[in-house]
């Protein structure tokens, strides 16, 4: 592949990075309480991106939970360092606002303090937590400093309801990645042990699996690496130390372990990969951590090295040395700056938490295995969409860092190209699944109409993308406007300038396309001969009275 400057520097330097079910990128200040918005340019890519600021969030974080909700809203909770270690809140895109969510007593142990000799790092509540949605939409947390230890917590967005589900092995979940399985269970090896366990979330409960080959933490610093699922439903672990663990389900509650491939003396001391639309899995590596002495220990380790990992090389898959950034093969940063996220147009962003960010490009083709299929769609009363396909969720949750960073996007992305091959995205909400690797099962999603294509009529292309593989395209006329009341000129059928009679949007409208009308009355009364879909949008329409 190749890496690419962003045209753009974002407003300030930037960590955590989410994908929004509109296709844009929203990123955090580091450590700070600041948001921005990368929106794609007119072809839909991200190198030549615009930023835009977005409203601040009520506290200050840095290496937490983070999600994006079913319903598009995005969840944070924790804080390893700032002020928002034993709180949560809401982000929605729709009013750009922030909103706290109350934690009740008995989640989480509110007795923080800040430890000075070490940048004032928190000691409770959440902390650098992982989380991840589940597959009815709650979404299962992990905090480091829970009220009972060994617990985990689940927070309902629908309903505000926090509970708690106790580990299989009453351990910890710090510093561990979780990988969603394609039965919606969750996978993790636990804290510094080899004991591996599973989430189910119909029972929500944790049941302990067999225990792992090899320790993918180190003895320095307890660091992880990222975990991801592979196209050919193995799980593939690397760890902070010169090791990586493949798991194979055999579809009972437990699977089985194998050693991975490695890179001598390599490993990964939290550390991000991503999926690419290929199957293969860019990854960073250093040095191992290590003991220089006494109480001298060095856990993240430089330069750092950039890989790519196929899975389908051998019996365990192999990794291949890539350049890093700016051309060379390594930068001098530990692995723990570099941050990525997939993106809808096939390109993997890296921010190395600095104000300039990077595209990469990965080679060969969009694996077929994770090709979105639309089947159909049908509009909703407000003039949204409701899409029914196959394999709108992906092949994995896309990328993965562990507990201090979470930017899953295992969720449809729809993008709208009209006839002069300018691009939008809609907003993507309530999709019926959060899985992976649905294969047949049919799912659904509900999208929200770009303004553009809402308001003008015309001919467009619709896809469905999963973590950059796209649908193949269907055709899409956008929607003839009515409005009985308007007076002015002239009268073309959109949005600002519709139509004022039904017969002048009949007329026009394309074979089995829709026409939305405005709130009104006409006294016109027609026979209709094609085949439509007439709607009134946002209120009642009479006609023929």
């Amino acid at each position: 592949g190749t890496w690419s400057n962003l045209a753009n520097q974002a407003p300030a330097s930037v960590q955590t990075m989410l994908l929004l079910s509109d296709g844009t990128v929203m990123a955090q200040s580091v450590g700070g309480v600041s948001w921005y918005k990368l929106t794609p340019d007119t072809n839909g890519h991200y190198i030549n991106g615009t930023w835009t600021n977005l409203q601040s969030m009520n506290y200050s974080r840095q290496f937490y939970s983070s999600a994006v909700l079913k319903d598009g809203r995005v969840f944070v909770a924790g804080a390893e360092y700032g002020n928002g270690t034993t709180n949560a809140e809401i982000y929605n895109p729709q009013n750009n606002t922030w909103s706290i969510v109350p934690i009740p007593f008995g989640i989480i142990n509110p007795a923080n303090t800040l430890i000075l000799t070490n940048n004032n790092q928190n000691t409770a509540g959440f902390l650098d937590s992982g989380c991840v949605v589940l597959s009815d939409g709650r979404v299962l947390i992990a905090p480091v400093a829970p009220a009972t230890n060994g617990n985990t917590v689940i927070y309902n967005p629908s309903t505000g309801a926090w509970t708690v589900a106790p580990l299989a092995a009453g351990n910890n979940e710090d510093e561990a990645s979780w990988v969603k399985l394609p039965d919606d269970s969750i996978l993790c090896i636990d804290y510094t042990t080899t004991s591996s366990e599973r989430f189910y979330p119909s029972s929500s409960t944790w049941i302990a699996d067999r225990t792992a080959p090899a320790n993918l933490y180190d003895a320095y610093g307890a660091e992880s690496g990222p975990a991801l699922l592979l196209p050919n439903g193995k799980s593939f672990f690397i760890g902070s130390t010169a090791t990586s663990l493949l798991y194979v389900t055999n579809g009972t509650t437990v699977g089985d372990w194998v050693l991975g491939p490695n890179v001598s003396g390599l490993g990964a001391p939290d550390a991000p990969a991503a999926m690419m639309f290929n199957g293969k899995i860019l990854c960073t590596l250093s040095t191992t951590p290590f003991n220089q002495g006494g109480t001298n220990k060095v856990v993240f380790t430089t330069p750092t090295y950039f890989y790519e990992y196929d899975y389908t090389a051998g019996s365990t898959g192999s990794f291949t040395l890539i350049h890093a950034p700016g051309g060379s093969y390594s930068n001098n940063l530990p692995t723990y700056k570099c941050l990525f996220l997939d993106l809808p147009d096939g390109t993997v962003l890296c921010s190395e938490q600095a104000r300039q960010l990077y595209s990469y490009q990965p080679d060969e083709v969009p694996l077929t295995v994770g090709k979105p299929t639309i089947y159909n769609y049908t509009y909703n009363g407000d003039g949204s969409l409701h899409i029914t396909g196959t394999l709108f969720n992906g092949i994995s949750q896309g990328t993965s860092y562990g507990d201090d960073i979470q930017n899953d996007s295992n969720y449809p992305i729809v993008k709208f190209t009209d006839g002069g091959g300018n691009v939008s995205y809609g907003r993507t909400y309530n999709w019926s699944s959060t899985g992976v690797q649905t294969g047949s099962k049919v799912v659904t999603t509900e999208c929200s109409l770009p303004q553009n294509v809402y308001n003008n009529p015309g001919a467009y292309l619709m896809q469905v993308i999963a973590n950059g593989i796209a649908s193949d395209a269907v055709g899409f006329p956008g929607p003839i406007w009515v409005d009985f009341n308007f007076t002015g000129n002239p009268k073309i059928g959109t949005y600002p300038n519709p139509f004022n009679t039904l017969a002048t949007g009949i007329s026009a409208v394309a074979s089995g396309a829709e026409i939305f009308i405005k709130p009104g009355l006409s006294h016109e009364t027609m026979t209709i001969s094609k085949p439509m879909t007439i709607n009134s949008v946002n209120g009642t329409a009479i006609i023929g009275q």
